[in-house]
């Protein structure tokens, strides 16, 4: 891929709940010249988003329609019941979806959960959003059923949750349309997956760098090697090349002190 065809940044969309951090953070070591943009988007508008080209690629919520978009799941969220901290269930450590049967069970317009039919008894009126159930909840209308992400996004010192069993779970993956799976995508791929930085299906390896040569080689042949101090080579004005010094008659040093005479 030509540096034209390099967009000025990587576009990444999430929907709520979802904390991107980590990978933000292992991109922007990873390619620190190409910036990240985030893009928030609802759970109901990211297909749209990813479609008509706000985001390269995005943080969804399954199901998507795979007729265009191409989609690794990730992970499953719990699925939590947020109550109010002076509720009877305050004391229990998980609830079932038959301890909801005479509660009333708040289902917003932009529920992320695949319901056949919400537990509990329906409210008069459907919250718009789940930031407006949370306030319904604290206010004593009803009980609220979500993913555990958004029950800490929308968390209130007057509110907890616990598991609830017996419910749909939602499944975060990432996606991106599939016939724009350029080789920035593919990168960020690779980060999500955990791939390493010299990964084959990640960034190309860094290339060896050649070994230096042997100290002393230089292209036009060896240079001839300098005596050793004290020493002289063969054939030179040092003659055998023994230490200078006084002689025995056979040629050696002397060694020790002078005998006395009687």
């Amino acid at each position: 891929m030509t540096g034209s065809e390099v967009p000025p940044a990587f576009r990444l969309a999430y929907v709520p709940g979802v904390t991107p951090t980590k990978w933000v953070r292992i991109w922007n070591e990873r390619l620190p010249g190409t910036p990240l943009t985030l893009v928030g988007v609802p759970a109901a508008d990211a297909a749209g988003l990813l479609r008509d080209g706000g985001a390269d690629a995005g943080f969804v919520r399954l199901p998507v329609d795979r007729t265009d978009l191409s989609a690794i799941p990730l992970y499953t969220e719990t699925t939590v019941v947020v109550i109010p901290k002076d509720h009877a269930a305050f004391s229990v450590e998980e609830m079932s979806v038959e301890d909801l049967a005479d509660e009333i069970v708040l289902h917003p317009l932009d529920d992320t959960l695949d319901w056949e039919r919400p537990p509990g008894r329906p409210a008069f009126e459907r919250p718009a959003t789940t930031a407006d159930a949370v306030e319904l909840v604290a206010a004593g209308v009803g009980l609220l059923v979500v993913p555990q992400s958004l029950a800490r996004l929308h968390h209130r010192k007057d509110l907890t949750y616990r598991p609830l069993t017996g419910v749909p779970e939602s499944r975060i993956a990432l996606s991106w349309p599939e016939e724009k799976t350029t080789d920035l995508v593919e990168e960020f791929i690779g980060i999500v997956r955990g791939r390493t930085v010299n990964s084959t299906r990640g960034r190309p390896p860094t290339p060896p760098q050649p070994k230096a040569g042997r100290a002393g080689k230089k292209s036009g042949g060896g240079a001839a090697r300098k005596p050793a101090a004290g020493k002289t080579s063969r054939g030179g004005s040092g003659g055998s090349g023994r230490a200078a010094g006084s002689k025995n008659p056979k040629g050696g040093v002397k060694r020790g002190k002078p005998r006395r005479r009687p």
